[in-house]
């Protein structure tokens, strides 16, 4: 996965959700769950490659950026509950959708 269409389409594959594009600024999109609107991915682009910022669980976000180094604390969020996901090809594509998914399922809790 390396393209913000991509990631897009991933997320929306994931069920009850939607594209939203709700800033001024339209380098950002996002993707909600339709029920509560609440965000489970954050996309844009950044020094030349597709960002995607993902909620994780507490435990979760140092595994990841331990594991990878294009996975980062988040830009422009919570460090201590997102991450951000570097689209550059180094994170195998069953890893990106994994992290998408955890964050779809946490943010989809009432």
């Amino acid at each position: 996965m390396k393209t913000r269409r991509e990631a897009i389409d991933y997320c929306m594959s994931l069920g009850t959700a939607y594209e939203d594009t709700p800033f001024r600024d339209k380098n950002w999109t996002v993707v909600r769950h339709m029920k509560t609107n609440k965000v489970f991915a954050w996309i844009f682009e950044k020094d030349g490659h597709i960002w995607v910022n993902v909620k994780c669980e507490p435990g979760a976000l140092e595994f990841w950026r331990q594991a990878y180094p294009s996975v980062v604390p988040a830009f422009h969020l919570n460090k201590d509950h997102w991450n951000s996901i570097i689209l550059d090809g180094s994170v195998p594509e069953e890893e990106i959708h994994e992290m998408i998914k955890q964050s779809y399922l946490l943010t989809k809790k009432k």
